[in-house]
């Protein structure tokens, strides 16, 4: 375990970098206030004895118990993350803001597992704002309040076996049938698929030529008759019960459509921002071990933090994990400010697409960076199971490809930005 500070501007750990920089109060910020202090102290004390203590039981087992989905609930990281509907779960906290969200993240992002992280709020965290934001009241009661609640749980079912990224060519069908539609397809790397008790569903409702345009968001209940699952066995991201999605002649009422694909393009923001912050703080934690590793090990008479390539390394790491995190801070700042003059949460997000899929990339790229550069340098100890960079290494992957992989992301930016949208 790292040190942690005593004194009385610090919180968290002393080693250099671990901690994002406002976590010292003597440094000046714009982005938060006491509001925000009190609240990250709550969330890193839930995640410090609710999660952490548990990460590898539940990684064996792939799957998280319900209690913790309540625990998460009451101390109120579940609706943080979804935007805390005040119509839906009433009040919000004293100087909530989008940056409440961010923390817990961020925070939750300590445990250093994909599988936790993913299982606990992934799923919801996709799944659920489209009903939270859009959906009817009927939903919004019967759906959303349950699971922000802790009791029941959701997951955004979107990619196929032949169409990931690429959403304009998904296959489910939705097919109209009076008052219902009948939908046909199969969905695969659904996060949290095995355990979700509802399918927030990309689905085709217009025609077969319709591209974009004809894909709509319905919510798919598992209890229907012609939904089943199975599960995936993934390289990484234990405990988030990642599942193919198969519905066989569906039935589904009308009355389940949250809304058409400019929800989900809105929804793919807050998404990649997710994704952007838990990659980051999954870098800032190989950077820590790292640290930790280097003032102990010795090799050729001395320890490694006093050899000149090795401190360019952890500088490289550090420079690249905090301007990650200034840019992530950037533009959760941008839909703070929307919100505070009077806009819904989610509005303002087509207005950030280029730049989302730019901040995940920047963020799995510098993961994918200090995974390697902390495995070098724990050396042989970190090609042996059990070890946490080692583990930290397999999620590189499971962060790169969903929400939109690097390549795809990259390539979106830059047509939105020469068409004048960035």
């Amino acid at each position: 375990m790292d040190d942690e500070d005593t004194s009385t501007t610090k919180f968290g750990s002393t080693v250099p970098f671990a901690e994002p920089k406002w976590y010292d109060s003597s440094i000046k910020t714009p982005y938060y206030n006491d509001h925000h202090r009190e609240f990250r102290a709550k969330i890193r004390k839930f995640v410090d004895d609710e999660i952490i203590p548990h990460v590898e039981e539940w990684e064996l087992k792939n799957s998280i118990p319900q209690e913790a989905y309540q625990k998460a609930a009451e101390v109120g990281l579940l609706p943080a993350v979804v935007g805390w509907p005040e119509d839906i779960f009433g009040g919000r906290p004293q100087g909530y803001d989008g940056f409440f969200a961010f923390i817990c993240f961020d925070e939750l992002s300590r445990c250093a597992s994909g599988g936790v992280v993913w299982g606990l709020v992934g799923g919801m965290g996709i799944g659920l704002p489209p009903i939270a934001h859009f959906a009817s009241e009927e939903l919004k009661k019967n759906v959303a309040l349950p699971c922000i609640r802790g009791e029941k749980r959701i997951a955004l079912a979107v990619s196929e076996p032949t169409a990931g990224s690429d959403v304009a060519n998904l296959k489910t069908v939705a097919k109209d049938d009076g008052d219902f539609y009948i939908v046909n397809g199969l969905k695969k790397w659904i996060t949290c698929g095995m355990f979700a008790d509802y399918f927030t569903t990309a689905v085709r409702t217009g025609d077969e030529d319709s591209g974009m345009a004809g894909v709509s968001l319905l919510l798919i209940e598992k209890d229907r008759k012609g939904v089943s699952v199975r599960p995936m066995d993934c390289m990484g991201v234990k405990g988030s019960g990642t599942a193919y999605v198969e519905f066989d002649e569906v039935r589904v009422p009308k009355k389940n459509l949250v809304g058409d694909i400019t929800i989900l393009l809105r929804n793919f923001v807050t998404e990649r921002l997710g994704i952007g912050i838990q990659a980051n703080r999954f870098a800032r934690e190989a950077l820590r071990l790292s640290i930790e590793h280097i003032r102990k090990r010795k090799v050729f008479g001395k320890t490694l933090d006093k050899q000149p390539v090795v401190r360019y390394k952890i500088a490289t790491m550090a420079r690249m994990v905090e301007t990650t995190h200034a840019f992530l801070e950037s533009l959760c700042y941008r839909i703070v400010i929307e919100e505070k003059e009077g806009g819904n949460w989610l509005e303002p997000l087509l207005k950030l697409g280029a730049e989302a899929a730019l901040a995940k990339v920047q963020a799995t790229r510098t993961f994918e960076h200090c995974a390697r550069e902390a495995a070098h340098l724990y050396g042989g100890n970190c090609y042996v199971k059990g070890n946490r960079v080692e583990h930290l290494y397999r999620q590189v992957l499971s962060l790169a490809i969903p929400g939109g992989s690097e390549d795809v992301m990259v390539d979106a930016a830059a047509r939105l930005s020469l068409k004048g949208m960035l």
